[in-house]
């Protein structure tokens, strides 16, 4: 009788664009709402908008990069550290929301697909690697992941690379004051499959949800801010008080959902790799989630953060937080063998998702 088979990380890479972008880059900015030019001087306007998401520097891409440019810088690394033959990938899953788009023209390129970029970026030749891109807002490269352990626990995949790679600097309007939280970045890991053992590792459980109908248009495209636009550009919207309300409620029970189905407490998990959107929010939602087991505080040293020196990079977020801590990058934080995660995302669609890993 053959072994379950189970998905595992055995790889990962980033890509940390060297553009430092910090509050001071925004001083001569023009910042509007509802049409209205807001009053405050733009240095309070920076301090506050700092104190909530707690970002204060953000990685902006170089002029000649795109999307598929980061994404394979991280996919190049995360094969080295797989060390694994990149002909023998089965699936490239490129996550991102806007594909690769120019600097100064506010125009998506997505034919042919970043995932087909990036593969003959990397010169891998093997026809059965398929490669093909997930849009899904923020969480998109955990859905990825998701999809990876679809495909290696049903037997059609062996090796999978999900890279989750945005620049989301060349899609934001320069009036609107919440288009400094957004970054530029990338991630990629490499999922394979192996046989269960004395005790079950990699992805345990799953959970994913969508909530439309009330809340799809949280995260838009819309007009600029500027109330003399005549671009003619569509920028990325968000109504930002109403998305955090959204999230630090629903966001802790999907994450409950995974746990529980993996037949775990909140206890058994030592790390949480969750989207990094705005540190408070991140706060709160850790603190929802012990509610839910009905415990008031959080473990120390349980949910590392980047999101203070990288903003908010989307889909890049998750994998490169992950790649970060696993190479003992962010001071505090490390990963054992038998610890367990969960990756967990929120954003555009609305969709939320999570899984636990062990180690």
């Amino acid at each position: 009788m053959s072994k379950a088979i189970n998905t595992v990380i055995t790889g990962t890479g980033s890509y940390i664009p060297q553009n430092i972008i910090s509050g001071n880059e925004f001083l001569n900015s023009t910042f509007f709402e509802n049409g209205n030019r807001l009053e405050k001087e733009n240095s309070e306007i920076i301090h506050k908008f700092s104190e909530i998401t707690e970002i204060v520097e953000r990685r902006y891409a170089c002029p000649e990069q795109l999307s598929n440019h980061l994404g394979a810088k991280a996919a190049e690394k995360a094969i080295e550290n797989a060390g694994i033959d990149k002909e023998t990938l089965d699936y490239i899953i490129f996550c991102h929301n806007f594909g690769d788009i120019p600097l100064n023209s506010n125009r998506s390129d997505i034919l042919p697909a970043l995932a087909s970029k990036v593969k003959q970026q990397l010169g891998i030749h093997n026809p059965d690697c398929v490669a093909y891109d997930l849009i899904f807002g923020c969480p998109g490269w955990v859905q990825g992941a998701i999809q990876a352990d679809y495909y290696i626990k049903s037997g059609d995949a062996k090796r999978v690379m999900v890279i989750g790679a945005e620049t989301l600097s060349r899609i934001i309007d320069p009036h609107d004051r919440d288009s400094m939280i957004f970054s530029d970045g990338a991630g990629a890991v490499i999922f394979e499959a192996a046989e269960e053992g004395t005790e079950k590792k990699g992805i345990l459980a799953h959970k994913t949800e969508t909530h439309s109908v009330n809340h799809g248009n949280l995260l838009t495209m819309g007009k600029g801010s500027h109330p003399d636009e005549t671009s003619g550009n569509f920028y990325m919207k968000m109504n930002g008080r109403k998305l955090y309300e959204f999230a630090v409620v629903q966001v802790p029970q999907v994450i409950k959902k995974a746990i529980d189905k993996a037949g775990l407490s909140v206890e058994d998990i030592n790390i949480v790799f969750v989207h990094q959107a705005n540190g408070k929010m991140d706060t709160a939602i850790m603190k929802r989630l012990f509610k839910l087991y009905g415990k008031d505080v959080v473990p120390e040293n349980l949910v590392p953060m980047t999101i203070s020196w990288l903003g908010n990079s989307s889909v890049a977020t998750v994998p490169t937080l992950l790649d970060l801590v696993l190479k003992e990058q962010v001071k505090g934080y490390k990963v054992k063998a038998g610890d367990v995660a969960v990756f967990a995302s929120v954003g555009a669609g609305m969709h939320i998702n999570a899984f636990v890993h062990r180690f």
